[in-house]
């Protein structure tokens, strides 16, 4: 179960949204110019008349897509996570989350899942999207729970920040799994280490526990598509009786799910050790591939092998993790 190399999907989401169009329509596509980038080429080929260029002007597409929700429209909002969050963020603040508006915000290439440097790189996204009230931060795993969260925030109160891997996306649950935005995914439970992982980090985790249970450590996997709001009960019953907690995402260590995960542990007064794997406090650089940007900055199945083993204090060097060779079509951790 869970074992990599997985099948790819390409383009989840974009098919997710034509779909869901088809039924609802209220619902209007909004691209800032970054529109097959996006997946939302299969929504402008489909529906034209509800299909808006907004242009490479962010912080007017938000304010029009407060605009159109006021009018009864259901505006589904489209560029890089960057691009979504930290440049248009006075305008969602105050055109979509004070009024608690019902926008749906895709923001795509989180991270450092693209080489292109700061520019493009939403390391803050969910940092800045938690601290707004009203928003709901989602950060799905795969291209089932993809295609699956697309109708759930349809219906879900208030404005949504959705973070998705563009293009390809791996295939790792099955098609009935229990997704949803209520409550967290124990994917392995007990453990004398538990590892919280979200979005496209689920992989590396779930190759991490399998090279830590080699070696003989009981290992307990949750995964949290819903970063806010957090499933803190979820998160309570996976971690207690456990000597660590590792965080595992593709944001800065400072504001996401690390943090999320450590204001529930420091509030409930679990002494519980915690280690958080994610972007450190800086700005990556850009490079040709996202790999090595993964390497570079701690985000490997090896990083979380070796933060548990630390966190377990437990002696000599930890074990190694399986690399993967895949052939097209495949999607295997760093």
């Amino acid at each position: 179960m869970f074992e990599p190399p997985f099948r790819t999907v390409l383009k989840p989401y974009g098919r997710a949204l034509v779909e869901l169009a088809a039924k609802r329509p209220e619902i209007l596509c909004l691209s800032g110019d970054l529109t097959r980038q996006c997946e939302v080429d299969l929504f402008q080929e489909t529906f034209p008349e509800r299909f808006i260029h907004a242009g490479m002007a962010e912080a007017n597409m938000m304010s029009m897509a407060g605009a159109l929700a006021r009018q009864g429209f259901m505006p589904f909002v489209h560029t890089f996570g960057v691009f979504a969050t930290r440049r248009p963020f006075d305008q969602v603040a105050n055109a979509i989350a004070y009024p608690g508006l019902p926008v749906r915000i895709i923001g795509f290439m989180p991270g450092v899942s693209t080489p292109g440097g700061p520019s493009h790189q939403a390391i803050e996204d969910v940092a800045l999207m938690r601290a707004l009230p009203h928003m709901t931060v989602v950060d799905v795993a795969d291209s089932q729970q993809i295609s699956r969260v697309v109708p759930a925030i349809a219906d879900h109160p208030g404005p949504v920040y959705l973070r998705l891997k563009r293009g390809e996306n791996p295939t790792i649950f099955e098609a009935d799994d229990d997704f949803s935005l209520d409550s967290v995914q124990h994917l392995s439970t007990g453990g004398e280490v538990v590892l919280v992982s979200s979005g496209m980090m689920l992989p590396a985790t779930l190759q991490a526990a399998t090279a830590l249970g080699e070696a003989g450590v009981h290992t307990g996997i949750v995964n949290v598509p819903v970063i806010k709001p957090l499933d803190r009960a979820g998160i309570l019953r996976a971690v207690r009786g456990a000597r660590a907690v590792v965080t595992v995402e593709n944001h800065s260590v400072i504001g996401g799910l690390g943090s999320a995960v450590a204001e529930v542990l420091a509030e409930e007064g679990l002494g519980v050790r915690l280690r958080r794997i994610g972007i450190p406090d800086t700005f990556a650089e850009g490079s040709k591939t996202a790999p090595y940007l993964f390497r570079k900055y701690g985000l490997t199945t090896q990083h979380i092998t070796d933060a548990a083993w630390s966190a377990l204090g437990r002696d000599g060097t930890a074990p190694r993790a399986r690399t993967y060779e895949t052939e097209e079509g495949e999607y295997a951790p760093v």
